[in-house]
């Protein structure tokens, strides 16, 4: 049913990438755009975006680079994807809390939508950037334990 763009899947492997490899300070764009195959002038808007709604913070000079700007654990999926993406809503209508009869009568299937978009949003509110960090570092180990020559 959702789909994300670009967009909502590189910055969130960004910040992933952040919370796997930021525990020793800050950490270089290219690194992160070599790691999660992102082209960097691509990465930089992601990483701006992000820096605009409180996401990461970036420092400048030697030694600067990109990190989280709170833990990973305070971050929820929904929050990130709603920075990239905008609005997760499959309906115009879904978006307005107001109670607009006009608007309402023109969406007759708010009901359905409605349901489905308050769980997508509950099942992303759940999962954190740590959650999503954890899961990549598994991967990440999986990989290489089974890789022989």
């Amino acid at each position: 049913m959702m789909r994300l763009s670009t967009k909502g899947d590189y910055g969130v492997r960004a910040l992933i990438d952040l919370a796997i490899y930021g525990g020793d300070g800050p950490v270089q764009r290219s690194e992160i755009a070599r790691r999660q195959q992102i082209p960097e002038s691509y990465l930089d808007h992601l990483l701006a975006q992000l820096r605009r709604d409180g996401f990461v913070r970036s420092t400048r000079g030697p030694g600067g680079g990109h990190e989280l700007a709170r833990p990973a654990e305070e971050m929820c999926l929904l929050h990130a994807l709603e920075s990239l993406e905008g609005s997760l809503a499959p309906l115009a209508c879904l978006e307005d809390e107001a109670d607009d009869h006009e608007h309402n009568v023109l969406c007759g299937q708010q009901w359905v939508w409605r349901d489905i978009y308050d769980e997508t949003r509950r099942r992303l509110t759940a999962v954190s950037i740590a959650d999503l960090a954890a899961r990549e570092r598994e991967r990440l180990q999986s990989r290489q334990a089974n890789y022989s020559i």
